[in-house]
């Protein structure tokens, strides 16, 4: 059974940085897309960012391009998303989420999703 598991949120005041992880099982991540998206209250969610199954990766968010990096470690099977210079405006739940063709910023094109994790910056 596929399953991705999101953690790593929680409370820090801006400018602070968080890693977030997303575990996978149930398949391997070498073969797939992996996206990062996240929904603040009121909002729709919104791509943050998404390696590729051959290991290139994207931000979409011109807010987010300068401090947020992906990464995959396949032997753990499991991706990272690092995120400095927190701000205000990156409060929301933040989930992971697997395609198995390539890249995209559309939460619609990802087939199976984690629980999400809470990232709260506040002061």
């Amino acid at each position: 059974q596929l399953q991705l598991v999101e953690s790593g949120g929680g409370l820090v005041q801006p400018g602070g940085s968080l890693r977030l992880s997303c575990a996978a099982s149930g398949f391997t991540l070498d073969n797939y897309a992996i996206g990062w998206f996240r929904q603040a209250p009121g909002k729709e969610r919104e791509g943050v960012s998404c390696t590729s199954s051959s290991g290139g990766w994207s931000n979409y968010p011109d807010s987010v391009k300068a401090r947020f990096s992906i990464s995959r470690d396949n032997a753990k099977n499991t991706v990272y998303l690092q995120m400095n210079s927190l701000k205000p405006e990156d409060t929301g739940i933040y989930y992971c989420a697997v395609r198995d063709t390539y890249c995209s910023p559309y939460a619609y094109r990802f087939d199976d999703w984690g629980q999400g994790t809470q990232v709260t910056v506040s002061s």
